[in-house]
């Protein structure tokens, strides 16, 4: 009977356990679990669409990357989509992109292009970019994307577009990584999936609070109404997350996260640039509104305890030789990570995503965690100058 009785600091860890589960549970089937119901519900056909295609413009950021244009721009001009203005941006122009985009014009005439002077200060090169193209844009609705992003498919606008009803004013999409080989891409494209699991996750929860400029849409009148980027002139970044945080409602925000409407933004190799496209996200979080971020870190929270607790319980167990602490303990585990196996792989099945996560779900799952808190840390030893305009 000895084997069946838990001394006090295997019961503190039980409970520790079962009150960490029930919270990892909540978020993964109220939170995590929503891009996979929704795929679900408009299966059934429970979503309203809309059946009308408003012409568009698609407004393209580049940055002296003529390679790029030339691998991804044509994917964009030969959508199947009935009426509509592609809108290229070069920020700079000592490459060959202006002779390309000139080239290009001459075979597709929706397809236009300028430049952001090398002259240009005292703002952020690319608010000033996008300002330029919205300017010049013709129509209404508005698509963005970055010269690194290639569509999945030629309805890539058309999946987008159903989501223009007549009380939308911004659709977020998702924008997924090209499947590239080595541990790094790995951890880089389950990074990506979950964060969007999660910011996609609120969205449909009726609490938008951020968006990718990758891949997102919303009404000129919009961007007019909230004079543009005044709100945060001053930083760097923010043009798509700050933006969507001081404008998305449940009533204006729309989602699409269907396979065709994904876009594809070629692999990361190198950890530098992994590290300073994050932490360029980080510095922008700080100014977010609203609750989402302090839940989003309770969550980081509560599954690293759970993991503390749930190994600190096996160990105590399997020393104490309490082998009913030990299993309850690696039960928890298990069950959890059962869970969140299914969800995440349903929702990259959902998304077009190739890769599963199955063997190293676990260690990303405590890895990605631990490496935010460090690149946060990195972020406080910056200066506060690099994430400035200038």
């Amino acid at each position: 009977m000895e084997t069946l009785t838990f001394n006090t600091t295997e019961q503190a860890l039980l409970a520790a356990v079962g009150i960490l589960f029930l919270i990892q549970l909540l978020y993964y089937f109220c939170l995590y679990n929503r891009i996979h119901t929704r795929s679900r519900a408009v299966k059934r056909s429970d979503i309203h669409f809309s059946q009308e295609l408003p012409p568009l413009s698609v407004i393209i950021y580049a940055r002296e990357e003529v390679e790029n244009l030339r691998r991804n721009l044509p994917a964009v001009l030969e959508q199947d989509y009935p009426q509509f203005e592609v809108i290229v941006i070069n920020d700079g122009n000592t490459d060959e992109s202006e002779d390309y985009l000139t080239l290009q014009g001459e075979k597709y005439p929706n397809l236009y292009h300028s430049f952001v002077p090398s002259s240009s200060r005292y703002i952020s090169r690319k608010k000033l970019a996008i300002t330029l193209g919205i300017k010049a844009s013709k129509y209404d609705w508005l698509v963005f994307t970055d010269a690194n992003c290639l569509p999945e498919s030629n309805q890539w606008l058309r999946t987008m577009a159903r989501n223009f009803t007549s009380r939308a004013q911004i659709v977020l999409g998702y924008s997924g990584y090209e499947r590239g080989k080595g541990w790094l891409h790995k951890r880089v494209s389950f990074d990506n999936l979950f964060t969007s699991m999660r910011y996609l996750g609120y969205a449909l929860a009726g609490k938008p609070y951020m968006g990718i400029g990758r891949n997102m849409a919303y009404r000129k009148e919009l961007f007019y109404a909230q004079k543009g980027f005044s709100a945060h002139l001053n930083l760097q970044r923010g043009d798509d997350d700050l933006f969507i945080n001081r404008t998305a409602t449940a009533e204006n925000t729309r989602i699409e996260t269907d396979a065709n409407a994904v876009v594809r933004v070629q692999p990361i190799y190198r950890a530098k640039d992994w590290r300073e496209e994050k932490i360029s996200y980080m510095s922008t979080a700080h100014f977010y509104r609203g609750i989402q971020r302090y839940l989003s870190g309770f969550e980081t929270t509560t599954r690293l305890l759970f993991h503390a607790a749930w190994i600190a319980a096996l160990v105590i167990g399997i020393l104490n030789f309490h082998w009913l602490t030990a299993g309850i303990a690696f039960l928890m585990f298990a069950l959890r990570y059962t869970m969140q196996a299914l969800i995440i792989n349903k929702t990259a099945k959902d998304l077009g995503e190739e890769r599963r996560y199955f063997f190293t779900l676990p260690v990303f799952d405590i890895l990605q965690p631990m490496q935010s808190l460090r690149w946060k840390l990195y972020c406080q030893f910056r200066k506060r100058s690099d994430f400035l305009r200038r």
